[in-house]
């Protein structure tokens, strides 16, 4: 989750947006955006993909990566 974490936070400011402009703009609560960017491990993926439609993007299944996996 801290990819998605980092990719969300990182577009976010580049498009010039707080996280509440974010938020309101995305449809989501204010809360989840923050608990997303800190990478919360049990957010809902449905939220998730919201976010990253912003951007143009989804989360889908993947392996992972030998890090992840230990």
């Amino acid at each position: 989750m801290n990819r998605i974490a980092e990719f969300i936070k990182e577009n976010r400011r580049a498009a010039g947006l707080t996280q509440q402009e974010f938020a309101m703009r995305s449809g989501l609560g204010l809360r989840f955006v923050r608990e997303l960017e800190q990478g919360k491990d049990t957010v809902r993926m449905d939220k998730v993909n919201t976010a990253l439609a912003m951007f143009g993007m989804e989360a889908v299944p993947g392996k992972l990566s030998r890090k992840e996996s230990d």
